[in-house]
């Protein structure tokens, strides 16, 4: 940076030749030139270590977004796999409710059945997925998602 800033010093001196003032000394101009170039260089380099560490840290972001979105799709394909094995009445009572978000009360209406065998069937579709699936956090995710 020594370097650097002793060659930008004298280009800048060179440029502004015709510019200095006469009545101070070469050398207290070019300690001026000096002293304002390495400040240039300072911050110049600053702004670069800001910008790389950014850079850094939105790398690594990126990174653990597509290792969450690969779990993600991944513990989905899971869910889907669970859901087909369920019976079939389980299955739509555990669709009616996650999928289309409907309450206990009207699955049981349309079904014909007590909202009693409704709860039943959810519970054991829980169950039956949950052991299924990797990790507490993506059961609560991916349940809460529905």
């Amino acid at each position: 940076m020594a370097e650097e800033a002793t060659q930008i010093t004298f280009i800048k001196l060179w440029q502004y030749r015709e510019s200095l003032d006469e009545g101070l000394s070469i050398s207290l101009q070019i300690f001026r030139i000096a002293k304002t170039t390495l400040i240039d260089l300072i911050r110049k380099q600053n702004h670069l270590a800001v910008a790389l560490n950014g850079l850094e840290s939105n790398i690594a972001h990126r990174g653990d977004d597509i290792d969450a979105i690969i779990d993600y799709n991944q513990t989905n394909k899971e869910l889907m796999k669970a859901i087909a094995a369920m019976p079939p009445i389980r299955k739509q009572v555990f669709e009616m409710n996650r999928l289309k978000g409907m309450r206990y009360k009207e699955i049981a209406e349309l079904l014909s059945v007590s909202v009693k065998t409704v709860e039943k069937h959810m519970s054991k579709a829980l169950q039956q997925i949950k052991p299924l699936l990797k990790s507490a956090t993506a059961i609560w995710y991916i349940l809460k998602s529905f």
